[in-house]
């Protein structure tokens, strides 16, 4: 068996795996996740970049969950000429009908601003191009075979796949893959996607997996430990007294989905606890608004303490004013709006959607704060603004930044490296390989070189984008 990292190897972002294993005397070729580069230029081109091998020749795609930088470049591999199955759980296969549509909504909309500016003379850099059209993701959403966890299924002979709850958002999971290659030799491949957090709000724990000759474990955390949650909790609430005091707005750029639902629960259980008084909240994203109905629908999903909030709240509407803004011409009157606003919006690295045009309107004014709740990758806007620059550009002009920017890391929906240690240990004896992969440099080698230290495992390694390990 041959594993290729095409993306996710060194950065966090374009998780793609490609895997080739002899069956039955005969070559099977198939790929787990199938995601997009985020941060910059650097990103943008290799989201462009040819496969090594021909789309057409893969069997099937494996999909761990639905953040675009695990599944936002399906389409175009679909366009390219793949045109077998993608199997998912039923819950990402539902994100994904928001998720892609919206992806390629956004892609359009930034090339035509940027064609409307260049026209009047003020577009500055170079021009966005969009990968796949609305069309294409809608072919590629008849490519998808949906399901439930612990659910296995015969993906080629020879070969089963079986979906675990990762407990990272809504539908993520871990992909086990049992393989019997030629000679009768039986193999266990498991790909941890994103793992969730142990106790995080919304989802539950990470399911243990208690066996494996390879894993393929991320790492986005895996040099650091998250505050606690009473820590996180804290913080927002002095962040969010100071601001509403000081007649300031909140703007909180979050994921559409998971982290969206994760900081409105958060804010209802504050309000509930009185820690928090009544609170004005817009969520400004059709694709969050979407996202939040969908958790409703799979509303048994959600851990116990979570499903208890959201019904104490539809108990006492009147707790929170929580508004879900729908078009172009609301979304633009929330930039009139001088304080007393929570506004979060997507997308959770700044890059796209309407959080750019918030963050113009809000970051000149010092008694703003911008809140920080995830992940911020290399190139992004929001990492930008995590370094604290002093301005930034945005629509072509440059923004100065006076608002207060505050990072809370203890809200992500990543485990952090005490959480990934503690979800390997739930494999009874060593893996023969493990691969640590969707991290930066420093997180991946702290993460690897603790795997080996505490766990005693010796066949660790990092791998590097585009080469080729057998397994």
């Amino acid at each position: 068996m041959k594993i290729q990292f095409l993306g996710a190897a060194g950065e966090v972002t374009g998780s793609r795996h490609s895997v080739e294993v002899t069956l039955a005397g005969r070559s099977r070729h198939f790929m787990v996740d199938y995601g997009m580069f985020q941060g910059g230029r650097e990103a943008s081109n290799k989201n462009l970049e040819p496969l090594p091998f021909a789309p057409k020749d893969l069997d099937f795609v494996v999909l761990t969950h639905a953040h675009i930088d695990h599944s936002g470049l399906l389409p175009r591999l679909c366009a390219q000429g793949f045109t077998g199955p993608i199997y998912c759980t039923s819950a990402t296969y539902e994100l994904l009908k928001i998720l892609l549509l919206d992806s390629a909504h956004l892609q359009r909309a930034d090339v035509e601003r940027a064609e409307r500016k260049q026209k009047a003379g003020k577009w500055h850099g170079e021009m966005p191009i969009a990968l796949y059209s609305r069309e294409e993701v809608e072919t590629t959403l008849t490519q998808f075979e949906a399901l439930e966890y612990g659910q296995s299924i015969e993906l080629v002979p020879g070969m089963q796949l079986e979906f675990h709850n990762a407990g990272h958002i809504l539908g993520s999971a871990i992909a086990v893959i049992d393989i019997t290659e030629d000679g009768d030799q039986k193999k266990r491949c498991v790909f941890s996607g994103d793992i969730g957090m142990k106790g995080k709000v919304l989802m539950p724990d990470p399911d243990l997996i208690k066996n494996a000759d390879v894993v393929v474990v991320e790492s986005t955390y895996g040099d650091r430990l998250h505050r606690s949650l009473q820590d996180t909790e804290d913080e927002l609430v002095e962040v969010i007294s100071a601001t509403m005091a000081g007649h300031g707005n909140v703007v909180m750029p979050a994921f559409a989905v998971g982290r969206t639902q994760e900081i409105l629960f958060l804010l209802i259980d504050l309000v509930k606890r009185g820690r928090l008084p009544h609170l004005s909240i817009w969520v400004d994203s059709p694709m969050a608004t979407a996202a939040t109905h969908l958790t409703q629908h799979f509303f048994s999903h959600l851990d116990g303490e979570s499903q208890a909030t959201f019904e104490w709240y539809r108990d006492n509407p009147g707790s929170v004013d929580l508004r879900f803004i729908a078009d172009v011409e609301e979304s633009k009157a929330l930039n009139k709006i001088k304080g007393g606003a929570i506004i979060i919006s997507a997308s959770g690295m700044c890059d796209a959607g309407r959080i750019v045009h918030h963050l113009a309107s809000n970051l000149p004014r010092a008694q703003n704060a911008i809140v920080i709740t995830g992940f911020q990758s290399y190139g992004s806007l929001g990492r930008r603004l995590v370094d604290k620059v002093q301005k930034v550009r945005l629509f072509g002009e440059e923004v100065p930044v006076r608002a207060s920017v505050h990072t809370i890391g203890g809200l992500s929906a990543h485990a952090d490296q005490a959480g990934l240690l503690d979800w390997l240990k739930g494999f009874e004896q060593p893996p023969k390989t493990v691969f640590v992969v969707h991290g930066e440099p420093e997180s991946s080698s702290v993460l690897a070189q603790s795997i080996r230290e505490e766990l005693h495992w010796s066949n660790v390694i990092i791998p590097e984008r585009l080469h080729t390990y057998q397994c």
